[in-house]
């Protein structure tokens, strides 16, 4: 699935763009060659996640916040040459342990419409969890380049959920949603998005 690289998408984030195109170029000429769309697609989403994870942007914690054994995977199957350097660096965030059940009620529901098409969609799953944490829009957080390069990935990784998403609501409040309906509790008392006074809030722009 090709992605546009155009300056008019790095440009959203706070840095050079020839910081991130240069990391994110020499990742992906040592990038691995997946059997399948989705796995291809995910080791361009992974690169331009790590570009911006090494050049400090977004709000992913040590290692993406995968398992130790998990993200040496990932990196040996997908970047082997920068595994070595990538493998030792660290992040000041940490995961919250008072945030740990929701965490696991996020990953359970973005598992739940994975596409089982290639092992990436569980280190994907894991690395929007860790996302979800933060306290910005989510693309911003997983520091992809564009909104558009979210909704691509959910599409690739986890379809079924992603085609709820018919109205094109911000994404990390959607997700979220999907908890409050699954659970039986509604957060929001409007009885449609369309009369309520926040429906920029769900609905504005995410840039």
């Amino acid at each position: 699935m090709p992605l546009d690289n155009s300056n008019t998408q790095l440009s959203t984030l706070d840095l050079a763009p020839d910081h991130l195109e240069t990391y994110y170029s020499s990742l992906m000429t040592q990038c691995t060659h997946s059997g399948n769309s989705t796995g291809q697609a995910n080791r361009v989403f992974l690169a331009k996640m790590i570009a911006s994870w090494v050049n400090g942007q977004g709000a992913l914690p040590e290692r993406l916040g995968l398992t130790a054994d998990d993200y040496a995977r990932l990196l040996q199957t997908c970047f082997p040459m920068s595994a070595d350097e990538l493998i030792h660096m660290a992040d000041a965030a940490a995961h919250d342990p008072e945030r740990l059940p929701e965490r696991e009620e996020v990953l359970s529901l973005l598992l739940e419409y994975r596409a089982n098409q290639d092992e990436s969609e569980g280190w994907i799953a894991e690395i929007v969890v860790a996302a979800c944490m933060g306290m910005d829009h989510l693309w911003q957080d997983l520091g992809l380049w564009s909104r558009n390069e979210l909704s691509e990935m959910l599409m690739a990784n986890f379809p079924g959920l992603a085609q709820l998403n018919q109205r094109n609501m911000k994404w990390k409040k959607f997700i979220y949603k999907q908890l409050c309906e699954r659970d039986g509790t509604y957060v929001c008392r409007a009885p449609s998005c369309d009369v309520c006074a926040d429906y920029q809030k769900c609905f504005g722009p995410e840039e």
